[in-house]
């Protein structure tokens, strides 16, 4: 996983970039993820791991929403960041480096809730690899806990198989900022380019690649499945709020 550990590394001090308010995005995302485990029958006293927490968008804003966060990541540059944000922030998180497909390396205890947000399980790029992070995620979930991830929707762009995303346009205070993907597919996978143009005092150009595996939901569905969930449901944004689809899968 080199070229993920390496995207995430590089893109580390940028990550913040593709939010208009980094801050004010971490707090609405985790009021979001509250209304989903509230309704599920878990308060703040739930126990979560964030298995893949980079800076700590969903992390941070859930502990300072009071839930006991543990957090993990393959990428070191990122969890220095997230520490640095934490500290900035006030709260208090156990960071940890581990890779998904193996955090029973690095957590023995189970949690009551897993997240795994922003599209990061597409980064296993064989099924095989896909196996293993679902059967790594459900075993660090106490029995009656939930994983909650969220993925593109790639049922649908497969169909046509986009050679870009949308851009983001953000008006800052000395000018913009834009942020855009290409995506160079082969067969159901895609090299990703991410760059970030801030135009601004004076121009900026940041660009880094990556690799997805575009999982189909009916894939990620068995995978849960056959790991050990005996429930498994898809919320999609018009119904959370949220940017991307959400996969909530009980043990």
């Amino acid at each position: 996983m080199n070229i993920i550990q390496t995207f995430y590394d590089d893109m580390a001090t940028r990550y913040d970039k593709l939010f208009l308010d980094w801050e004010t995005e971490s707090d609405e995302q985790a009021v979001i993820l509250d209304r989903l485990f509230q309704d599920r029958g878990f308060g703040r006293s739930a126990r979560i791991l964030d298995c893949a927490c980079g800076i700590g968008t969903q992390a941070i804003g859930l502990a300072r929403l009071g839930y006991d966060v543990s957090a993990s990541d393959i990428s070191d540059g990122e969890l220095k960041e997230a520490k640095v944000r934490a500290a900035q922030r006030g709260v208090s998180l156990r960071l940890e480096r581990a890779d998904f497909r193996t955090l029973a390396d690095t957590f023995a205890e189970t949690f009551d809730i897993v997240i795994a947000m922003d599209n990061a399980l597409p980064h296993m790029l064989t099924a095989a690899d896909l196996d293993a992070a679902a059967a790594s995620i459900t075993a660090r979930l106490a029995h009656g806990g939930i994983f909650v991830a969220s993925i593109r929707d790639y049922d649908a762009l497969l169909q046509t198989k986009p050679p870009y995303s949308p851009p983001y346009i953000h008006k800052t205070a000395d000018g913009r900022r834009v942020s855009f993907q290409t995506w160079d597919w082969s067969g159901e996978s895609y090299c990703l380019t991410q760059y970030i143009i801030e135009d601004e005092s004076e121009l900026t150009v940041s660009r880094f690649v990556c690799e997805y595996r575009a999982i189909r939901r009916a894939e990620l569905t068995g995978c849960l499945i056959s790991a050990g969930c005996g429930e498994v449901n898809w919320l999609f944004p018009e119904e959370t709020g949220f940017y991307q689809p959400i996969v909530i899968a009980r043990k």
